[in-house]
Parts: C-alpha cells; sequence; structure tokens
C-alpha cells in the first residue's frame, strides 16, 4: 500500500495488507517483519530514522523502533482508515490524515493528541509538512488542499478548482510551492503565499 526510505537510504519500509516488511537497499535482503492485524495504509521514517510510523486500515497510528521492531507506542482517535502519515521536520510532531475526514497532530514525545483539524467533507489522502515545520497541508476527496497553521491549527488557505479527489501533496525544498496530484489525471503546482494556481501539468492518461 505504501513505501518510505529510510533518511539514510539504507532501509526501504514497505506496507502490506499483512505487515510491514524492511529491505536492505543494498543487498534488497528483508532484514524483518512485524506482522500487524491490519492492513497497513502508510508509512514514515522519523527524520533520524530510528522511528517507523505506521497508519492502518483500523484507525490506528503506531511507532515501531526500527531496530528492534518492538512496537513504542499506539495512537487511537481516528475512526477511520488511516491514509497518510507525516513527520514534522524536526521530529517532534506526527500528522495523519483518515477516511473520517481530519487531520491529527500528535506530540511524538507523549503520544497526546495535539489538536484535530476539521474542515475536508470527504477522505484525507494525504498530508505533507511545510520545510519549517509550520505548515501542514492535506488533500481530500472533497477535490480540495487546505493549508493549516500547525501552531494554532487555524485554516490558512483553500485551494480549489479540482472536479475530484486529490491524492498526494508535496512542498517544494524552499516551501514557496506545494504540489498536488489528483485522479483527473493532473498535477498542479500553487504559490502557497498567495494560493494562486501557478502551473497545471498535463499528459497523463
Amino acid at each position: 500500500s505504501d513505501l518510505a526510505w529510510s533518511p539514510n537510504g539504507e532501509v526501504l519500509a514497505l506496507g502490506t495488507s499483512i505487515g510491514i516488511y524492511f529491505y536492505n537497499s543494498t543487498s534488497l535482503k528483508e532484514e524483518k517483519f512485524i506482522e500487524t492485524e491490519a492492513w497497513i495504509s502508510s508509512v514514515v521514517f522519523s527524520p533520524d530514522g530510528s522511528t517507523l510510523v505506521s497508519g492502518s486500515e483500523g484507525g490506528t497510528v503506531r511507532l515501531w523502533d526500527v531496530g528492534s521492531g518492538m512496537l513504542l507506542r499506539t495512537l487511537e482517535g481516528h475512526t477511520g482508515e488511516v491514509t497518510s502519515v507525516a513527520f514534522s521536520p524536526d521530529g517532534s510532531i506526527l500528522a495523519s490524515g483518515s477516511d473520517d475526514h481530519t487531520e491529527r497532530l500528535w506530540d511524538v514525545g507523549s503520544g497526546t493528541l495535539l489538536r484535530t483539524l476539521e474542515g475536508h467533507t470527504a477522505h484525507v489522502y494525504s498530508v505533507a509538512f511545510s520545510t519549517d515545520g509550520r505548515t501542514l497541508a492535506s488533500g481530500s476527496g472533497d477535490g480540495t488542499v487546505r493549508l493549516w497553521d500547525v501552531g494554532s491549527g487555524t485554516l490558512l488557505r483553500t485551494l480549489e478548482g479540482y472536479e475530484t479527489l486529490v491524492n498526494s501533496v508535496a512542498f517544494s525544498p524552499d516551501g514557496g510551492t506545494l504540489a498536488s496530484g489528483s485522479q483527473d489525471n493532473t498535477a498542479r503546482l500553487w504559490d502557497v503565499g498567495s494560493g494562486r494556481l501557478l502551473r497545471t501539468l498535463e499528459g497523463h492518461t
């Protein structure tokens, strides 16, 4: 369902219907396998590579120790599948997006729910932090991209124009541009500061 590289590029993690596989990127050999009860929908490594977070069909977010494969913490609260997870650049905050139409921000150290972001009217398919960690972008089945202030939870801006679901969002390294991918076969580039559509990239069929 999803895959993620460790920050140092040495480990590739795959989320599947039966668990999480870890592969050595040089030898391509399986290093470990974590069996899970629910389908793993999304995976992401922490910035330091020590922790892997998984989102599941069962609505839970789980933190795993990469070295030992041990479960560190289970975060509960979503009422739908967790379709996307993302770490803030400093690794202190975790964002999760869900079929329950919300995004949640969690304190990684304590597992405390910091805030719930509400506003989308359909499944949230993708979440991403800006490079300074101050803004969270979310793409949804309602056809919008929303930008949120991480510190306050305030909705900063809604980017509109799609007629179908937005299943992927990503910030440029300088944080000034947001890319979004949609089921309408296009990718769009947005100016983060103004919300202006810069360009529509077409060609996929």
